[in-house]
């Protein structure tokens, strides 16, 4: 049975891809970008930790001294503003990486571009039949899944990190207070690497998640490839652009050779193989330019203005485009072949009428598209 036209089975192309990314829809995962902070919170408070509590024992030792000229110029506002300025380094080296990491998460799954509608006003957000559905439908069953899932996971690490930590945190009690200090430290960091690790854990299972989910979200049907088809081919601004493109390469290195052109060989829609003929410049016909895709439909055009005969030859057309380069003359074997199209050429020049000679090109100088030979 074939498949219903609306029935959505085929993978997203690029442009719906792209079309989603500026609506907002775009890979995201929450899940990586938690994982992120937490490493690289815990990464920094085990090596720059003792750097902002050193300043803010500072702070505090400087807040808890007093001299007389302290009493009798004691303003509120100067003192603030130097505990703040103390703490303020340690601080920033820490708000804003995690800032910029929060942002470059998120970033690298939107292909760099940031989505603005993403925090735009939308009614459906606060409308409760969506949220309802939200709670309720697959995306929350889904959700709630991975809530659990944390939850169990985190749990369980947090439950085994307490059980090899236990003996230390119960001697905590014990010693001066430095050592307490540096023990609780120790477990802190501890605590926060385990809790990292297993967020890293669920982030990695998480984005190829999402990646499933937005793939399927954006799949296409039969009527939806067609369409996008049939805009980007017969949408004026896709044809306007084609044919800039094609007149910018016309107008570079293709126009000359063009203007010395005597004819054009075609594939008629792949190739274009321009040349002449000189007796006095060379023994047999020579390829002034030739090209394929977008430089051969640029040279189509430039011929179609300057009035140089277009011969449509698909066999031909491929045999010199694989075996001459520009500015040389052709091989031996197509001597022949192009000596039947020199006489066409010259007749129509004469203003006759003849029919297009039967070119015979040999085995050997026979190719595909794909410059395979044997075709």
């Amino acid at each position: 049975m074939s498949e219903s036209a609306g029935e959505k089975t085929f993978a997203p192309t690029e442009k719906r891809r792209r079309d989603a990314a500026t609506k907002g829809d775009v890979l995201r995962s929450r899940e990586l970008s938690t994982a992120a902070v937490m490493l690289f919170g815990a990464a920094w408070l085990a090596f720059a930790g003792p750097w902002l509590l050193g300043d803010m024992a500072d702070a505090l030792r400087g807040g808890l001294t007093f001299d007389r000229n302290a009493i009798d110029n004691f303003s509120v506002g100067s003192t603030l503003i130097s505990l703040l300025l103390s703490v303020f380094p340690p601080l920033a080296s820490l708000a804003v990486p995690i800032m910029l990491l929060t942002v470059v998460s998120q970033l690298g799954f939107s292909d760099g571009r940031w989505v603005g509608s993403n925090i735009a006003f939308k009614g459906s957000r606060i409308n409760p039949l969506s949220g309802l559905k939200r709670m309720f439908g697959m995306t929350g069953v889904i959700e709630m899944g991975k809530g659990l899932l944390k939850i169990a996971l985190l749990g369980g690490i947090a439950f085994y990190w307490g059980s090899s930590w236990l003996e230390t945190i119960a001697g905590m009690g014990k010693g001066n207070l430095s050592q307490q200090l540096q023990a609780g430290w120790g477990a802190l960091i501890s605590l926060l690497f385990a809790l990292a690790a297993g967020l890293v854990a669920i982030a990695l299972i998480d984005v190829p998640i999402q990646w499933v989910r937005r793939m399927q979200r954006l799949k296409m049907s039969h009527q939806d490839m067609r369409d996008e088809n049939k805009e980007a081919e017969g949408s004026p601004e896709a044809k306007a652009m084609r044919r800039q493109r094609q007149r910018e390469i016309a107008m570079g290195g293709v126009a000359p050779a063009m203007r010395e052109a005597q004819f054009v060989l075609t594939n008629p829609t792949h190739f274009s193989v321009a040349m002449t003929y000189d007796p006095e410049k060379a023994s047999a016909p020579i390829v002034l330019a030739k090209g394929r895709g977008e430089k051969a439909m640029a040279m189509r055009e430039l011929a179609h203005e300057l009035g140089v005969p277009m011969i449509e030859l698909p066999q031909l057309a491929r045999s010199v485009y694989f075996t001459t380069r520009e500015n040389q003359t052709i091989r031996e074997e197509l001597y022949g072949a192009l000596a039947s199209v020199l006489a066409f050429v010259y007749s129509l020049k004469r203003g006759e009428m003849p029919s297009l000679p039967a070119i015979d090109v040999p085995l050997e100088l026979r190719f595909d598209a794909e410059g395979r030979l044997g075709s």
